[in-house]
């Protein structure tokens, strides 16, 4: 039977509704927090909560909290939004990308997959069935310890390339997929390398329509959307109101273009 998990338990798929698919919600990602920069912190859980508050208030029933270990989680502080605006949220397990690895290892992270003293340390030394565990264990048993349980596995890579840790976590990523039958998601960086992360998963044995590309918009190309498509992929234009990466008439064209190629469902 199919089933949605998501942070307070596994629904029906029917009972998603109006869902927006990729989202931060709280999160404090290591890296930036160790330059000192704070574009990217969502580290204000009340001024999270009036946002998905106001989403709740426009019809929207669900969100997917695509932040996974490496982007500094804040698994009970999404839960309780969650509670809080009554809505379903879908936490994720798994990894983004290798440029954030070199941050040190939280202690809360330590206590799950052992002493190593930064990501890097733990993604190289670890083999991918060790990765792959680590992932099914946060969907079968809960993120970073917690009861919380991930609703899709998830992988990265960086702009225009694959490093080789980046394709040992998508293989856990994809194993650890075949083990839960947990949904995949993918982050490209400025929507690149999809069709190579394609590869990787097909030698991995995965079935493409279970498989969901984010940041599509951020690579504005109709002919490579289709390419994607064509594969029984999901697109995700998850830059919706961000006009400092494109126009919103760009991403709108390109939703039209798969549309009309008879992409739309």
């Amino acid at each position: 039977m199919s089933f949605i998990r998501t942070l307070h338990g596994d629904i029906h798929p029917e009972q998603l509704g109006f869902t927006y698919s990729h989202e931060h919600i709280v999160c404090r990602p290591p890296y930036w927090q160790e330059k000192g920069e704070d574009d990217l912190l969502l580290d204000d859980k009340e001024k999270s909560l009036k946002d998905v508050l106001d989403f709740a208030k426009h019809g929207g029933n669900a969100l997917v909290d695509a932040t996974a270990v490496d982007y500094g989680r804040d698994v009970e502080a999404v839960a309780d939004i969650a509670k809080k605006a009554k809505i379903h949220i879908i936490g994720t397990a798994g990894f983004n990308k290798s440029f954030l690895w070199g941050a040190k290892l939280e202690e809360k992270i330590q206590k799950v997959v052992g002493p190593y003293a930064t990501y890097y340390e733990w993604i190289e030394t670890a083999t991918v069935n060790e990765l792959a565990e680590f992932v099914i264990q946060e969907v079968e048993e809960g993120l970073e310890g917690t009861s919380y349980k991930g609703g899709q596995v998830k992988f990265g890579t960086g702009y225009n390339r694959i490093t080789p840790l980046e394709e040992k976590t998508i293989r856990a990523v994809a194993r650890a997929h075949h083990a839960t039958k947990a949904p995949i998601h993918s982050h490209t960086e400025a929507g690149t390398m999809a069709l190579e992360q394609i590869e990787i998963l097909r030698s991995e044995g995965v079935d493409l329509s279970n498989v969901s590309f984010g940041h599509m918009d951020r690579n504005p190309d109709p002919y490579y959307h289709e390419q994607i498509a064509k594969t029984g992929a999901y697109l995700c234009f998850d830059g919706i109101g961000k006009i400092k990466y494109a126009p919103e008439s760009t991403r709108i064209h390109c939703i039209l273009e798969l549309v009309r190629k008879g992409y739309e469902k």
